[in-house]
């Protein structure tokens, strides 16, 4: 039963999921964490670095570290099934859409629309990431200023190295082994 719902809760989140694999964290999340409780917020953001860090789209990588998680080896495949099977459809049925009626206005509006949709939700994703990474707490801390500096440090390292545009598997490296330099430090 748990691959039927994993697959059916997986295949949900790819129907909805516009923007890419960043913008499909927060809803992975509110189903494996704030939904089922299947993994806690800190295991699903271990899930969402490795998911970057290893080849392959984000999405179908975090559904099948999740599943893995959750529910073994059939786990992942149905997880990742799930994520992918009506992608597939919907990109086949989109593309041919696109290239027989791409130039109209109304499908330029609509993808307009979606861009700040898609953005929202990787902002939310971003919020939530940040207050773990720095305050160690799923929602707004009630100590603001009791946040954990190597956190911070690692975060303002980061977001620097981001904007130099340093390479996401390199950052992450070093972003690691701060982590465990710091980690012996405070």
């Amino acid at each position: 039963m748990i691959y039927l719902t994993l697959f059916i809760e997986f295949a949900k989140i790819s129907l909805v999921c516009v923007g890419g694999g960043y913008a499909s964290m927060p809803l992975i999340q509110a189903v494996v964490v704030d939904g089922y409780h299947w993994l806690t917020l800190p295991e699903f953001i271990d899930i969402f670095t490795i998911s970057q860090m290893t080849p392959g789209p984000i999405g179908i990588n975090a559904a099948t570290f999740a599943g893995m998680k959750i529910a073994g080896l059939g786990g992942a495949i149905s997880a990742t099934m799930g994520f992918v099977m009506p992608s597939l459809f919907l990109c086949i049925a989109l593309a041919k859409i696109m290239f027989k009626y791409g130039d109209l206005g109304s499908i330029h509006g609509i993808l307009n629309g979606l861009r700040p949709a898609v953005m929202a939700l990787i902002a939310a994703a971003c919020i939530s990431f940040v207050l773990l990474a720095v305050w160690n707490v799923e929602s707004a801390p009630e100590d603001w200023a009791a946040f954990d500096p190597k956190g911070l440090i690692i975060l303002i390292l980061a977001l620097f190295a981001a904007h130099k545009k340093v390479g996401v598997i390199k950052m992450l490296i070093t972003c690691g082994v701060l982590g465990l330099l710091l980690g012996s430090i405070f």
